[in-house]
């Protein structure tokens, strides 16, 4: 099985302890940090507070797959960046997740292959190269850039105009489904990028709205024949913030080790 990690989305505002304790609880090997003021992973942080998280989480025998935050690299506004991935070294996570966040107005059709780069794809190219290098950038497809052919786009741009990049590519397999591609042919288009992987069940009757593990109709089956054979992380992105319909994730994680099984 793929080794299994998931986010602090599922569980907004709880201590360190507690999650170090779902995660010992379903053989949980990887955490995606949500980083906000109200969570224990901020950028206000000291010194000696990051090494203490980190230190606790590596004790804890747990990698830290990405922090979390809510940088839009297209987008026209400063974007805190450089902060964020100050942190995940500080922390020794693989990376700091961003967000696209072009403006639909330039960001093209999804279907276009022949569109060029938008100005906020720009933006990008220019915050990737000229971010320190100590930590990866991590885009999630998500957004102006949910659908695999989109990011695999942007990912040619950075790779044509600025070799030796440091960013990546979190898979978010749900965002990419919805974009009517199936995993097969999202992996397809962003296997030469992908970091990591994030599953969730969504229910494509609802507006792809996420839905409790084997609930909906996202054809995890699918996903797991695509990466048959290939190592990757899986990342359960539980929405428990954003999504309070939801199950905790005390019984998500549990419904996930099934679902996978």
């Amino acid at each position: 099985m793929h080794p299994l990690g998931f986010s602090t989305l599922g569980c907004p505002g709880e201590p360190l302890d507690q999650v170090l304790a779902l995660a010992k609880g379903n053989n949980i090997a990887g955490l995606e940090l949500r980083t906000a003021d109200d969570e224990f992973t901020h950028l206000g942080l000291t010194a000696a507070e990051r090494r203490e998280l980190r230190t606790r989480i590596e004790d804890a025998g747990l990698e830290i797959l990405a922090v979390s935050s809510y940088v839009k690299l297209c987008a026209v506004e400063d974007q805190p960046l450089e902060a964020h991935l100050e942190l995940a070294a500080d922390l020794g996570a693989r990376g700091v997740r961003v967000f696209p966040g072009d403006d639909p107005a330039d960001a093209g059709d999804d279907t276009d292959a022949s569109h060029g780069p938008s100005a906020g794809e720009i933006r990008a190219l220019d915050r990737v190269t000229s971010a320190p290098k100590d930590s990866r950038i991590l885009l999630e497809t998500h957004d102006s850039h949910s659908a695999g052919r989109k990011m695999a786009r942007l990912c040619r741009l950075l790779d044509a105009e600025a070799p030796g990049h440091n960013a990546k590519v979190i898979w978010d397999s749900a965002h990419t489904w919805s974009h009517g591609e199936t995993p097969a042919e999202a992996f397809d288009l962003l296997k030469p990028w992908i970091d990591f992987i994030q599953i969730k069940d969504e229910d494509s009757t609802q507006g792809y709205r996420p839905v409790p593990i084997g609930a909906g109709d996202y054809p995890i089956a699918d996903l797991l024949q695509t990466l048959e054979g290939i190592d990757y992380w899986l990342s359960l992105e539980w929405e428990l913030k954003w999504h309070p319909h939801l199950p905790p994730l005390a019984e998500a994680l549990p419904a996930t080790l099934t679902w996978l099984s």
